[in-house]
């Protein structure tokens, strides 16, 4: 798909200044968008917004179709009329670092005791009476994966463990008269999660409507696997690679490259193309009819896993012994394209990238990813600089998997930083100018690039402390939260003149401007 030129942003919402201990889709998100409009920038992009299970991450999500609760805003709930002020006084303040245990901890009853005060008390007054219409609504429209989404977040309570494949035989087997009994005991529970999924996606969608008149588009992330401990592992066995206990044959990673010498060993459980190809790819066009309900643009991670993907043996601990297998290339995008129409992709293709994956990229028409920060090692590296860069590119200083710029330019070895001298200026931390950061920053925004996406963290010029995740170390991830105050009006201004002189003031999906007639003479 061609989008139009244009900048924007690389923030996860779980990083926003939010009141308590995980950013959410309250205040400090529409503050967010307000701090856009100013910018002039017209792409939020964020993480996977999906519940997040063992170590945090969203791209192991417990399910591709809920959202995660964490991220509803109790403000907001209170606002509703779903929960008194007086109990929000737990959450802490605003800013510090994300506290993944706290939101568990202190966030999450809280969550509950509004979904429960909602289910009693919604028809008490005009406003929730209406908003009880809409939830049931809701919950006819998602009924594909809602009530399984409800089934699997109760049973992994009840069970105290995600690992489906090792709860009792009727329930990870799914048998139809377990389920009947479990659900006939539990109601009252599964109804509660629906409500949090229904409070999600109305939260959500304030803040699409809240981005849309300003041109902000929301550039979602599609993880291209799913977790084995999630919903649609439970929902969908016959789908994955699995054995006849239920457990993976292989998993997901990538071998051995820039950043681990043993691979990436992620574990998620390899699908079953064939038999997805034999039933036409629906769970697959289910999953991006949703992707579609939540963002205007959806980045593919990892997509040359769709040409080739790596398959690890489950048994082995690390991703060295692992093959290449063929995926599912065009077949799938067709199937898409034949169910939802043209679709808004972009190609995450970072990594060992063949002539393959890059004529199946080109065959469907999406725009592929560089980062500036690889390019500076040597001479094959330089098709992430900006003057190598082609019109279907997205372009990056650095991505979530990224040191900061920053952090990056402080740690930088003898060769990247000669390069960095040459390209950009002199390499220094302090705040004089010319600053480094916002020359890497403005070479990109000056390139050809389609799009170009800064990294929050960039932006604030912040060091390796501000990481948002770094591959193969298992902990510690995920949790930078940006200041309190930290989108301030000089920031604006400077990314708005940017735009303005690079020409990328512009809404990514908007109608392409006639350029005016300059051979007239007068």
């Amino acid at each position: 798909m061609q989008f139009k030129r244009s900048a924007g942003v690389l923030l996860h919402v779980s990083s926003l200044p939010s009141s308590g201990p995980i950013g959410d889709l309250g205040p400090a998100a529409h503050e967010f968008v307000s701090f856009m409009a100013a910018a002039r920038q017209h792409i939020w992009q964020v993480l996977p917004l999906q519940p997040t299970g063992y170590g945090n991450s969203p791209y192991a999500a417990a399910s591709a179709f809920a959202g995660n609760p964490f991220l509803i805003s109790l403000e907001v709930l209170r606002d509703w009329g779903w929960i008194s002020v007086d109990r929000l006084g737990t959450l802490g303040p605003a800013g510090g670092a994300t506290d993944f245990d706290g939101a568990e901890e202190r966030k999450l009853p809280l969550l509950y005791e509004a979904a429960r005060n909602f289910i009693d008390h919604a028809l008490d007054d005009d406003k929730t009476a209406v908003q009880w219409d809409e939830f049931e609504q809701f919950c006819r429209d998602e009924a594909a994966w809602l009530n399984d989404y409800a089934f699997y977040a109760v049973l992994r309570r009840e069970f105290k463990t995600g690992a489906w494949n090792d709860w009792p035989e009727p329930f990870k087997r799914r048998d139809p008269k377990a389920l009947d009994e479990f659900g006939a005991a539990h109601s009252r529970a599964l109804v509660e999660e629906q409500v949090l999924q229904f409070a999600f996606s109305l939260q959500w969608d304030d803040l699409r409507e809240a981005a849309e008149p300003h041109g902000i588009r929301i550039m979602g992330d599609i993880a291209i696997f799913v977790n084995m401990d999630s919903a649609d592992a439970w929902v969908h066995p016959e789908l994955f690679e699995l054995d006849e206990k239920l457990n993976p044959i292989r998993v997901a990673g990538v071998p051995p490259d820039y950043f681990s010498e043993t691979g990436q060993r992620w574990g998620n459980p390899l699908y079953r193309w064939d038999a997805l190809k034999e039933r036409g790819f629906d769970w697959w066009i289910d999953r991006m009819r949703r992707a579609t309900e939540l963002y205007d643009i959806l980045r593919l991670d990892h997509f040359r896993g769709f040409e080739a993907y790596w398959a690890i043996p489950a048994e082995e601990e690390t991703a060295v012994n692992g093959k290449w297998v063929k995926g599912p290339g065009k077949d799938l995008f067709i199937a898409l394209e034949g169910a939802l129409g043209p679709l808004p992709l972009v190609a995450e293709d970072l990594g060992l990238i063949t002539p393959e994956v890059d004529a199946l990229r080109q065959a469907t028409g999406m725009p592929g990813m560089k980062v500036m920060q690889f390019g500076f090692s040597d001479k094959g590296a330089h098709p992430h600089l900006p003057h190598r860069y082609t019109s279907d590119t997205v372009a990056y200083t650095g991505t979530h998997d990224n040191d900061t710029t920053r952090g990056w330019l402080e740690t930088a070895n003898e060769t990247e930083r000669a390069a960095i001298v040459a390209y950009a200026g002199p390499v220094s931390t302090n705040t004089a100018w010319p600053n480094p950061v916002w020359s890497l920053i403005r070479a990109a925004q000056t390139s050809v690039a389609q799009m170009v996406v800064i990294p929050a963290q960039d932006l604030l010029e912040l060091g390796s402390k501000a990481r948002m995740n770094t591959p193969s170390v298992p902990a510690g991830n995920w949790s930078w939260r940006a200041p309190a105050n930290a989108w301030n009006p000089a920031i604006a201004a400077r990314l708005a003149a940017l735009a303005e002189v690079t020409d990328r003031d512009n809404d990514p999906l908007g109608e392409e401007e006639t350029e005016p007639d300059q051979s007239a003479t007068h």
